[in-house]
């Protein structure tokens, strides 16, 4: 068993409580982290009971020192947004693509027996959809003239109407943004490096990720923690849209304990993953469950009848793969974690980028 296991990004949101979760189960957790200031705002927050290096993915000499007499590795570091690896391109592809690379190149000379790679729903773009008939749609994508014009939703090819379908691993991938590009590009180098070497190679696709510790000044990061960072000071959460767009949350301790049950199936090797809840919500019903249990139900969501580039309509999870074969089961429930989630944004200082983000996105053309 892989008893000695690198967390790349082990410091960030989810890497936190991968360790946690590592730890619990009496794994030997090293860490390698850049503590990029955009996440951490500042504040290294280690995890006890870790071997820590800080370094760049893209630091050779670090990653080589990192892997030094590990036996497995869950590879998380990455920058994380898909709007603004719209703009910053050249950021999100070294860090993302080129620093897997290096990752792999090291791998090479060291006696790694399995890697489980972070990718993102974002790599399917739209979601799958069924026609009138229950005929699949895994190729739905909206016109730019649709959205420009208030037509949310994407539509078949004579015009009919689509309706949203839980996406299995089997939809084609569909790449919207940068970010979902270069996401696609870190699983597909994992499994191929794996495939090559004959090591185990795992990617697991996350949807929204959601809990405690996320980073609530980073107006790139999830759409929870952004919408629990304006409800904390007070102003409207941001919607674009109409706000019925659908997306499916995965709590981060869900999250964490597949990372780890990847790294131990013997039936993982190769494959890829959905880690998502198995359930759909309407972005603007999130958002007023997130008010009322931070205890301001009044303050009701803006809507901006407006969209950015790269965004999707509609994705949630079909994990009927990861129940079988990683025998995975969500065991927190959005709406049952809200409470616990606005206790820890009531402990902390939120600072509300969301306007900022905004500005930023306008000004390049990428809001229309």
């Amino acid at each position: 068993m892989n008893r000695n296991v690198l967390v790349t990004g082990g410091c960030g949101f989810i890497g936190r409580y991968v360790v946690e979760e590592l730890q619990a189960k009496g794994y030997a957790v090293r860490i390698l982290d850049a503590l990029i200031d955009q996440v951490h705002q500042g504040s290294a927050n280690i995890p006890d009971g870790v071997d820590f290096i800080q370094g760049e993915m893209t630091d050779p000499t670090a990653v080589s020192e990192a892997l030094r007499g590990v036996d497995a590795v869950i590879h998380l570091a990455a920058e994380v947004g898909v709007g603004q690896s719209m703009y910053e391109i050249a950021r999100y592809v070294g860090a993302n693509d080129l620093g897997t690379a290096v990752l792999l190149e090291a791998m090479i000379k060291q006696p790694i027996r399995r890697i489980v790679v972070a990718s993102s729903m974002s790599v399917y773009g739209e979601g799958l959809y069924t026609n009138a008939d229950g005929r699949r749609m895994g190729a739905a994508r909206r016109k730019a003239s649709d959205i420009r014009s208030g037509v949310w939703d994407p539509v078949g090819p004579d015009g009919d109407v689509l309706t949203p379908y839980p996406t299995d691993e089997q939809k084609p991938v569909d790449l919207a943004s940068i970010y979902a590009l270069t996401k696609y590009a870190q699983e597909k180098q994992v499994l191929i490096f794996g495939e090559a070497y004959g090591i185990d190679a795992v990617a697991l696709r996350l949807f929204n990720v959601f809990g405690a510790g996320q980073a609530l000044s980073n107006p790139y990061t999830g759409v929870l923690a952004n919408f629990a960072s304006r409800l904390a000071n007070g102003r409207p959460p941001m919607i674009f849209e109409d706000g019925n767009q659908r997306r499916d949350f995965v709590h981060v301790r869900d999250v964490a304990r597949a990372f780890r049950l990847a790294m131990e199936s013997p039936e993982a090797a190769g494959q890829v993953f959905n880690i998502g809840s198995g359930r759909s919500y309407p972005i603007s019903e999130v958002a007023a469950l997130l008010a009322s249990a931070m205890g301001v139900p009044h303050i009701a969501p803006e809507i901006l009848h407006r969209s950015r580039s790269g965004d999707i309509r509609n994705c949630y999870a079909d994990i009927s793969k990861a129940r079988t074969l990683l025998r995975f089961e969500p065991h927190y429930r959005l709406e049952d974690t809200l409470r616990e989630l606005a206790d820890w944004v009531r402990s902390t200082a939120a600072i509300d980028r969301g306007t900022e983000m905004r500005a930023e996105l306008e000004e390049r053309g990428l809001v229309s």
